[in-house]
C-alpha cells in the first residue's frame, strides 16, 4: 500500500522543462516567398534587451503606460515590457490605414480605443516599423489632445526615406531598408507573423 501510494505521487509530480522551447531562427523553416534575414532572432531579442533598458533609465521612478497598435507590435510589445524595469501598464489600440495593401492610405479609423485614461500619464507608443509615419502622426496627436504629461515613440524598425511627414522617434531598434518586411508580428495578408526572424520578401510576392 505504502509503495502504491509513493508511485501515485511520483506520479503526481510535475516535471520541470530544464531546456528553452524557443527555436532558434537557423533551425526554423524558412518560407519560399522570404528573400532574405534582415535582422536574427538574437539581434531581435539583442535590440528589444537595449531599448528596454534605455527606458527603464529614463522613466526610473515613474509610472509608464505602453501602449502599442495591434496587430503588427503585439510580440515586440510582450518582449518589451518584459525588458523594462519599474512600474509599466498597458493597453492596446486597432487602427486601420493598409487593410490588404503594402502601403498606408493614410486614412486611418480607430477600431479599438484604449481601455483607460492617459491624462497626467507618460504615455509611450510602441509601434513595430515606421514607414510613412502617418498612422503614427495621427496617434501621437490624438493621445496627447488627451493632456498627458508626455507621448514618446519607440519602434522596432525604422524605414529610412520613407517617412511622409516629421516624426520624432525616442527608441529605436533597427534601421530598415525600403522593402516589404515580416514576421515577429509583422505580417504580409495576415501571413508569417510567426516568424521569429524578420525577412524581406520577395518582389514577386508583394507584386
Amino acid at each position: 500500500m505504502q509503495s502504491d501510494k509513493a508511485d501515485t505521487a511520483q506520479r503526481a509530480t510535475p516535471v520541470l522543462a530544464t531546456q528553452p522551447t524557443y527555436r532558434p531562427s537557423l533551425a526554423y523553416p524558412q518560407p519560399t516567398e522570404i528573400d532574405r534575414v534582415l535582422f536574427s532572432e538574437e539581434q531581435i531579442r539583442e535590440a528589444v534587451l537595449r531599448i528596454g533598458d534605455q527606458i527603464s533609465a529614463d522613466y526610473a521612478g515613474q509610472k509608464l503606460l505602453l501602449v502599442t497598435v495591434l496587430k503588427g507590435a503585439f510580440i515586440f510589445m510582450a518582449d518589451l515590457v518584459r525588458a523594462i524595469v519599474g512600474t509599466v501598464e498597458i493597453d492596446f489600440m486597432t487602427v486601420t490605414s493598409y487593410g490588404a495593401a503594402a502601403e498606408s492610405s493614410g486614412v486611418v479609423r480607430i477600431i479599438k480605443d484604449l481601455n483607460v485614461s492617459v491624462k497626467d500619464r507618460h504615455v509611450l507608443i510602441v509601434e513595430d516599423i515606421l514607414d510613412s509615419g502617418l498612422t503614427l502622426k495621427y496617434l501621437v496627436k490624438n493621445l496627447t489632445s488627451r493632456g498627458p504629461l508626455s507621448v514618446e515613440v519607440a519602434t522596432l524598425l525604422f524605414k529610412e526615406g520613407k517617412q511622409k511627414t516629421d516624426i520624432c522617434c525616442r527608441y529605436v531598434g533597427f534601421l530598415c531598408p525600403d522593402e516589404f518586411v515580416v514576421g515577429y508580428g509583422l505580417d504580409y495578408g495576415e501571413n508569417y507573423r510567426n516568424l521569429p526572424y524578420i525577412g524581406a520578401l520577395t518582389p514577386q510576392t508583394v507584386d
